[in-house]
Formats: C-alpha cells, structure tokens, sequence
C-alpha cells in the first residue's frame, strides 16, 4: 500500500469521489473534516483500516498540522459557494489554504494539490473568483511546487447545479434565465476530476502545474435549463431576468442561511464565461477521458420527474 495522504474537505461531494480514487490507486487516505460524525461513511470507500476520519478545520493551524501528521501528499478540497456565519471566502479560500500550505511544508508533505475553481481570476468582480486566485497566489508562495485543479461545473449524483435547478423544475412554474441565459460552461464529471488530483498525487511530472478541468463540450446556461427540463419531463417557462434586476435577487440570497438560490456574488460570477481558455493543461494532458453530461445526468435527474424512477422517460431525453 502507498503512503499516506490527507484530504482536508474530503467528506463532500467532490471529496467522497477523491478518497475513492486515492483508496482505488493503494494510498491510504486520512479524511480531515470539522465534524468526524458526519463523515463515518468514508471509510466504507476502500479496504478495513485502508481510510481514516479525524477532526480538523482550516481556520485552526494545530488541528491542520495534527491532520498532516505522518503524511507524504495532501489534499485541499475545502470551499464554499455562499458565505454564511464563519465560513467566508477570505478565510477560507485564502487563509485556510495558506495554512494548509505551511502546516503542509513544516511536516514535509512531498505534494500538495489545491483545488480552485475554474474562472478564478484577482480581478473579477466576483469575491468567490477574486479569493480563489488570492488562494492560488498563497498557495504557491509558501510551496511553489503546489498543484493547481481548477474545474469548471463538477457534475454527478450529488452535485449542487443539475439538481438545484431540477428541484427547481419540480416545484416552481419559471426557471430564472439571469443575464439572458448566454453565459458558457463546461461541466466537468466528478469522477473526472477526481481522476486527475489521484494522478496529480503520484506523478510528480504534475509538481507546479496548474490544470483548469472541462468537459468534452460547452453549454450556454440556458442550453443547461433546457437539457434540465427535457429529462425531467418538466414543461417551464424560462424567464429572462437582466443582470441588474437578478442583482436584487440575489441580495435577498444573501441573507439565507442555507443554500440560497442565488447569491449576489454568483450573479457576478454568471456575467463571465466559464471555459478553459487559458491553453493550460487540462484533462487529455492528465490522461483522463472527459465524461459527457449526456452519459451520467439522467442518471440522477429521474427522481424530479413525475412519478420518480418509475415515471416515463420524456421524449427526447438522452
């Protein structure tokens, strides 16, 4: 069995498809999450002792170190895509990935992989984008030879975009169409990108690289809705909302304290395309076959139909 590896953030859903991949290639894998409670399901992911679950936050620097204790690679998956009490992006994406970063230096992790997101950029009007780069940039000042996963929409069973907008589907008459619907994405399979931070892990062919993760096509948001409302049997209007009015929103977004709609900063984050563009590795340099949304989304948007699994499939659904 290889060594040891510790994945901070590892009980989520990009998280659980990592330590199944890491557990698949021999490693063993400590999972560092806030609550170990709630994370006892990830050592059912690879052999009897191979996965093991300690408690850990990013925002307090011994239980980091305590979590990196003995091992040769880490991992950091954490984030969040809405603020909310102490989880803020600044800590989070910036200072929790410094600290990852130095707690990981000071025990000599021989790698560390760093999970952005795909449109991070310090000049973004979007403070999701901004802190992201912000903890590229931390990152690699305190270990240069980090590498960076930025994925574009990560999709599959559990994902936050094809089942928000199918509940969505199911409950309401409109779907919200912000900015017209013309923003572009590349969604990028979970077990995809899961593929490529295992392998990132290993080769050190990968040390100082930054890969930016997307799918074997683009969408525009609304070609997104609609594919959402084909296979889930659902006839809605997709209403158009400029910009400025999905702003006010989104402000009310804001004020929820669980998984708001939609946000101020992700209204800002839809006025930009979110494509790799950027000429930078990405899934074929990883030697990864990308997964098409086609293959593995009615998979799991069959529970939004009527009827559930056993309803109909709809006309024209893939």
């Amino acid at each position: 069995m290889q060594g040891l590896v510790t994945v901070f953030g590892g009980s989520g859903f990009v998280g659980g498809q990592v330590v199944r991949a890491l557990a698949k290639a021999g490693h063993r894998v400590r999972v560092a999450v806030r609550n170990p409670n709630l994370a006892y399901r990830m050592r059912m992911l690879g052999d009897v002792g191979q996965i093991e679950v300690v408690q850990a936050n990013v925002r307090n620097a011994a239980s980091v170190a305590r979590a990196l204790n003995g091992a040769e690679a880490a991992v950091n998956l954490v984030g969040v895509l809405w603020e909310s009490g102490r989880q803020k992006f600044q800590t989070l994406h910036v200072m929790g990935a410094r600290t990852v970063a130095e707690q990981a230096r000071a025990a000599g992790v021989k790698r560390l992989v760093q999970i952005s997101a795909l449109g991070a950029d310090a000049e973004s009007p979007s403070k999701y984008a901004r802190t992201k780069a912000a903890g590229e940039q931390a990152v690699r000042e305190v270990f240069p030879g980090a590498v960076v996963i930025r994925p574009s929409i990560v999709f599959g069973p559990e994902d936050r975009f094809f089942n928000k907008f199918g509940q969505m589907a199911a409950l309401f008459p409109a779907l919200p169409l912000v900015g017209g619907g013309e923003t572009k994405f590349q969604p990028v399979y979970v077990g995809d990108v899961a593929a490529v931070i295992a392998k990132a892990v290993s080769h050190p062919a990968a040390e100082g690289l930054t890969y930016e993760l997307g799918g074997p096509a683009v969408y525009s948001f609304k070609e997104l809705l609609e594919l959402i409302l084909v296979e889930t049997g659902r006839n809605r209007v997709l209403a158009p909302i400029p910009f400025f009015a999905a702003g006010w929103i989104g402000k009310v977004g804001d004020l929820s304290p669980i998984n708001p709609p939609l946000t101020s900063d992700q209204v800002e984050s839809l006025k930009a395309d979110n494509v790799a563009n950027n000429g930078l590795p990405g899934l074929a340099e990883a030697g990864v076959v990308p997964t098409a949304v086609e293959s593995v989304v009615p998979s799991y948007l069959y529970r939004y139909r009527k009827g559930g699994q056993y309803a109909e499939v709809p006309q024209g659904a893939f």
